[in-house]
């Protein structure tokens, strides 16, 4: 072989275990699939138990559900969540009363007592930490993530969630995108709000994840009516039936494992000081 071919030769080597490598750092992180996906389900209503929960068990997949501890939905049908969580969905945090920031435009729906705005720091954290009580009790766990109630993290500047960072595993925000494990930030994870978008739009989303290699957090409402933000029961249904036919690229789970994971490969890949 001449020296221009042993040259070229190398070249290709290095170049191919680039790749591998680069290949093995960004689907590491999601069990060496292409991506992650996350399915939540906000606020603790009937539809939950009704159409969300038996539509991911008759595939297999798992979701998280975000429960407002004061939701009636949470007492009338505790036995339900209980089981759910037993069948290994996550019962996620959404705060104990879901206080939204009512100085905000359009916050015309918040009341006195459940306006973010005129808390204290100390109340939200101890209605939080109250919540995290209550669905400890129903399904036994201690790690779990939270959502912000209407995206809102702050109070009067400050950024409540600081005090409650080691009360969950993270929080879930309203801010659309795809990201790479070194990208997520765990005090405000990133998530599509889903509102009335077609079947089509949501397997899309999922493959650009896919491609990216990235997170991709759906938050859902309603599905199938119940709320005034909801997904149709049709456009729910293929997109679980994509990530079904897919499971091997994919990797679906609730956000306590994901988060749990990203944490895990943050840390890992953290350089020592000094």
């Amino acid at each position: 072989m001449t020296p221009a071919l042993r040259l070229l030769s190398c070249v290709s080597a290095f170049l191919l275990a680039a790749s591998f490598a680069s290949h093995a750092q960004t689907t590491r992180p999601w069990n060496n699939k292409q991506c992650a996906v996350v399915l939540t389900y906000d606020d603790a209503i009937d539809v939950d138990l009704d159409n969300a929960l038996p539509a991911l068990d008759s595939v297999g997949l798992r979701g998280t559900f975000y429960l407002i501890g004061s939701s009636p939905v949470v007492a009338r049908r505790l036995p339900e969540w209980r089981r759910a969580a037993q069948r290994g969905h996550e019962l996620g945090n959404h705060a104990l009363m879901h206080p939204c920031d009512g100085s905000l435009p359009g916050r015309s729906f918040v009341t006195p007592d459940t306006d973010l705005s005129k808390y204290t720091v100390t109340r939200a954290v101890s209605e939080v930490r109250a919540a995290n009580v209550l669905l400890s009790a129903i399904d036994g766990k201690t790690d779990r993530t939270f959502a912000y109630p209407c995206g809102d993290r702050q109070i009067g500047g400050t950024y409540f969630y600081e005090q409650l960072r080691q009360d969950f595993v993270g929080a879930r925000g309203v801010t659309a995108g795809l990201q790479t494990a070194a990208q997520v930030d765990l005090a405000n994870i990133d998530s599509y709000m889903i509102n009335g978008q077609s079947g089509d739009y949501l397997v899309d989303l999922v493959k650009k994840a896919q491609q990216s290699h990235t997170l991709l957090v759906f938050l859902f409402h309603g599905v199938g009516g119940g709320h005034g933000l909801n997904v149709d029961l049709k456009a729910h249904r293929q997109l679980l039936r994509y990530l079904k036919a897919h499971e091997q690229d994919i990797w679906v789970a609730p956000m306590v494992e994901v988060a749990a994971k990203v944490k895990a490969t943050q840390q890992g890949n953290a350089k020592p000081r000094g």
